[in-house]
Formats: C-alpha cells, sequence, structure tokens
C-alpha cells in the first residue's frame, strides 16, 4: 500500500536498516544518563540544528509529541492567559487544551481562504504567549512567511509556533518566534512517538520568569537536563537516534523545501486541470505539504474506496471536513514513482 496519508505518513525505506544498526550498535540499551547517550543526543541535535538551519541560539528538545508541546507551553510559558490564532481543528484543539490549563486563554478564529488582519487579531496585555498554527494539517492551509514577519513586528511577546506538518518540509523564518514544535510522523519521514521543540533565547527568558517545576515536563526542569544532553525521564532512544540518523542523510532545508515547493504547484494545477475542487482557494494560504481536495460526501467515499484498491491510501479529511474531502501528504519521505502513480490513478478515475 502506497501511502499519502498525512500523519502518519511514509517513512524513508533506509529507517528500516538504521533500525537494525541501531540495534546492534547497542544504543537502545544504554543508560540515559551515559556517555554514550549524551554523545547520541548531542551528535542528534547538531545534525538538526545544520540540516534545518535552526540558529545557533535557538535550543532544541525531544518531548513525546506536538500535543505534549502543548501543555509544556501552557505550564510553563503561560502564567495566566494566551492568545491563539487559528482557522483549522489543531489549532482549535491547541486552544481547547490550553484553556484546561489556563482558562483565561482564548482565541481568534479566521475562515480557511482568508489572511488574518495583524490589528485585528485582539492581541491585549494580558496575552503571554501569541499561539499560532504555521501548516494546518486538517484543511491545507498555511500561514506566510510575511504574514509571521508582519506578526513579530507587531508584538514582542512570545509567539510559539504549530510546525507538525512543516518541520523538515519548509523552510522555516525560525526569528519570527521563540517556540516551534512539531512531531517526526510527517516532514520527517519517521515512525511516530517522538517530538521537536526549537526554542529562542527569549522564551528561555519567559520560562524563568513564569519559574514553573511543578511537573515531570516543566520547561526549566527539560532545560537542565538538556544542557548536558540528557533527559528529565526515560527517552525515546531508538527515535532520537533515528532522527540523527535521517538528518545526517537528508539534503539541507533549503534545498527540500525548493522541491517540496515545486512539487505542491503541480499537484494544485494538476488537480486543478483535471476536475478536481481545490479546498483552499485562496492560492496565497495553500500548504506546501498538506493538499486538500473536496466533493461531496459519496464522491468522497467513492474516491478512497477505488484508491483503496489500486493500492493507495488517501488521506481521510478531518474536523469539519472530514466528510468533504480527502488530504494529499507531500512529504520528502514520498517518491516522484509514487506521485506519478497517483496522478495516473486520479486522471484515470477523472476522465
Amino acid at each position: 500500500m502506497i501511502t499519502f496519508y498525512p500523519g502518519p505518513s511514509k517513512v524513508y525505506p533506509q529507517v528500516e536498516q538504521y533500525m537494525q544498526d541501531a540495534y546492534h550498535s547497542g544504543i537502545l540499551s544504554v543508560n540515559h544518563r551515559s556517555d554514550v547517550f549524551m554523545q547520541m543526543l548531542k551528535g542528534t541535535i547538531d545534525v538538526l540544528k545544520l540540516k534545518l538551519d535552526i540558529p545557533s541560539d535557538y535550543e532544541v528538545y525531544f518531548v513525546s509529541s506536538a500535543t505534549e508541546c502543548w501543555e509544556i507551553i501552557a505550564q510553563s510559558l503561560i502564567a495566566r492567559s494566551g492568545l491563539h490564532i487559528y482557522n483549522g481543528a489543531f489549532g482549535e484543539k491547541w486552544m481547547e487544551y490550553s484553556q484546561k490549563i489556563r482558562p483565561e486563554s482564548n482565541g481568534f478564529s479566521f475562515n480557511l481562504n482568508e489572511i488574518p488582519e495583524i490589528e485585528q487579531l485582539g492581541i491585549h496585555a494580558e496575552h503571554e504567549v501569541i499561539c499560532v498554527t504555521h501548516n494546518e494539517t486538517s484543511n491545507g492551509t498555511a500561514l506566510s512567511t510575511e504574514f509571521l514577519t508582519d506578526l513579530r513586528r507587531y508584538t514582542a511577546k512570545i509567539i510559539a509556533v504549530d510546525a507538525t506538518s512543516s518541520m523538515a518540509g519548509s523552510a522555516l523564518p525560525w526569528t519570527t518566534a521563540d517556540v516551534w514544535f512539531a512531531s517526526v510522523q510527517k516532514c520527517f519521514g519517521l515512525p511516530a512517538g517522538l517530538g521537536v521543540m526549537v526554542v529562542s533565547p527569549d522564551a528561555i527568558r519567559k520560562a524563568e520568569s513564569v519559574a514553573d517545576k511543578s511537573f515531570y515536563n516543566s520547561f526549566l526542569f527539560m532545560r537542565d537536563n538538556f544542557q548536558k544532553f540528557q533527559t528529565p525521564y526515560t527517552p525515546n532512544v531508538l527515535g532520537i537516534y533515528l532522527v540523527g540518523r535521517v538528518m545526517e542523510q537528508v539534503l539541507p532545508i533549503s534545498e527540500i523545501a525548493v522541491d517540496i515547493r515545486k512539487r505542491a504547484e503541480e499537484w494544485y494545477t494538476f488537480l486543478s486541470e483535471n476536475g478536481f475542487e481545490l479546498a483552499v482557494q485562496n492560492e496565497e494560504v495553500r500548504s506546501d505539504t498538506v493538499i486538500a481536495v473536496q466533493a461531496d460526501r459519496e464522491k468522497i467515499t467513492q474516491i478512497k474506496s477505488m484508491a483503496k484498491l489500486a493500492g493507495i491510501q488517501l488521506g481521510n479529511g478531518y474536523g469539519q471536513w472530514k466528510d468533504s474531502s480527502f488530504r494529499i501528504a507531500n512529504f520528502p519521505a514520498i517518491t516522484e514513482t509514487e506521485i506519478s502513480l497517483l496522478k495516473n490513478f486520479l486522471f484515470n478515475i477523472s476522465a
């Protein structure tokens, strides 16, 4: 089965060998306070920062998932209130999760094809962290670098960005925000079970002012350990090892992002020319990594069923678009050959 599901998605084929290498190396049995582990963790962080072009003064931590990052941000970077800016299901879920921990947090929602006006977002003095979703996996939209740059110029508050379906696939404008996070089961081309958190010096200072040390995953507790290339709890050693191996193999993000953008443009052109209705009409807010196609429920069900019979797994719709769309992952691990097979399938059913 060829999968275009937007997470968990296709794993790089080299991962099979890397998992065997991990077993034979003995790294899976070492203590996470040992020199062997610390050297591996440092090497993974170093190559990750190199390949993703992360600023030298930003720090990298590994957690269980992007969802855990929601919790860390709410607990450790917000004392009372944050503002969530969203247009889809995952951005809204993040807000709802934050409100369970910091009930005074609130949100600003905008429409699918809209570029939000920064002056209209309702950023107030009490908002300590501005939370945005860079690439909304549920509907195939994305915030542009221009928007994030303008937001950074507009406010000096901490900006946190969910980049779950774009990190390692898009060139992220790191300095426009203070916290970036993702899970590895999308553009990293890895199995689920690990999250990556990238933080700025300003985020560290904010965490120090909040001074939360009440939880096993409190930001400062976590940072104290990562400063020694250790972790506050027994980590997903295999996942961290695999990140390092995959980062060694892939091209720099500047090159990957160009290829992903080109493939996305080709996808949007192909779908439009062959009678498929794109869920996102505004070209300026379309995602490069998650492409959404909409139709009535019966047609969506038929297309997915026919694809499955052809050995192709399409992504289901999500949230309010669950029954009226399907999604196509455009992640780096997916090959041109696989894309051609899906295009041939879609071309034949549209004829």
